[in-house]
């Protein structure tokens, strides 16, 4: 018999595929959906106004014999980045997590750290706190070992943790399980880093896809298509999401950008100006910290990078 549809219902989105919804419900219970006619999206300018972590309230359908959503509830927080195809709009990445985890790579593909500082500071801009994770650790040589000490010194130093991990060695698994034990925790990061292989490891029952680098681009393949939440055994959710070449800031202030660069705003309050946008004001204690090598020159480059990114918009 299908479930009373006079009664609304509340679960969490556990996928998205942009015009159907998985939500989980009840005790272990999963019912498709979709959105209603007339939807309230707050105001928010993206591509999607239900992402996955969102709770909702949803009504059973007997034609469909699945859901109609009715309403988003409160988010506790969310994460979003720039659409690919749409650049006024942007996109929620997933809505109510505890902590995100970038995955990169030295080699096979190659993460720039440049890529890195925009998750980290899209990250610090919604008060997410963010983690690193370096995979493939077991093809490293000396210099790409050398390359991987020197960010980890570098993130470490700024407060993000780092953890090197091998699936193929499986090696730092047992701290990164205990980093995301009863959390809900958000996997980004390019193509290829080895996201759903990762997952596999984590619960080996999800059997997820997972592809090869490309030979010539030396690149990953897309394997995830739509953002999706899986239960781990030693407690918890990670969501994961397709693998993005590019990473877009959005929602900042070009005054402001610094302030989601730890680093730099601690010194900032030691600029002479306090509008100081640390470029070549007179006074600027942050120049002057990029020149005793108190602050890491590649991610001075990165803040310069976006601030020129922000300041494109109003030319």
């Amino acid at each position: 018999m299908f479930p009373d549809t006079s009664v609304l219902e509340k679960g969490i989105i556990i996928k998205s595929t942009g015009s159907r919804y998985r939500v989980l419900h009840g005790e272990g219970l999963v019912t498709e959906c979709i959105i209603k006619g007339i939807f309230r999206t707050r105001d928010l300018k993206t591509t999607n106004p239900v992402a996955v972590g969102d709770m909702v309230e949803f009504e059973f359908d007997e034609r469909s014999e699945g859901g109609v959503i009715t309403e988003v509830l409160d988010r506790r927080n969310y994460i979003l980045r720039k659409s690919s195809n749409l650049s006024k709009q942007s996109q929620i990445i997933a809505a109510n997590i505890d902590c995100v985890f970038l995955m990169i790579t030295i080699i096979m593909p190659e993460t720039p750290v440049e890529f890195i500082d925009r998750f980290l500071v899209t990250a610090e801009a919604y008060r997410i706190p963010a983690c690193i994770i370096i995979n493939k650790t077991d093809l490293y040589g000396k210099n790409e070992l050398g390359r991987m000490e020197d960010l980890i010194k570098m993130y470490n130093n700024i407060g993000y943790r780092c953890f090197p991990v091998s699936l193929v060695e499986n090696t730092g698994l047992d701290a990164l399980r205990e980093d995301m034990k009863n959390k809900t925790s958000l996997l980004s990061g390019n193509s290829g880093v080895g996201k759903s292989s990762l997952l596999n490891v984590l619960n080996p029952a999800l059997n997820l896809k997972t592809g090869d680098i490309s030979g010539y681009h030396k690149q990953g393949k897309h394997i995830t298509t739509f953002p999706e939440m899986h239960s781990m055994p030693f407690g918890g959710y990670v969501i994961d999401t397709p693998g993005i070449r590019g990473f877009g800031v959005v929602d900042m202030e070009r005054n402001e950008i610094y302030h989601f660069f730890p680093e730099i705003f601690r010194i900032s309050h030691n600029c002479r100006f306090y509008n100081c946008l640390h470029l070549d004001e007179p006074g600027c204690a942050v120049r002057k910290a990029v020149e005793k090598g108190e602050i890491n020159t590649l991610r001075y480059r990165s803040y310069i990078n976006i601030l020129e990114d922000e300041n494109s918009k109003y030319r």
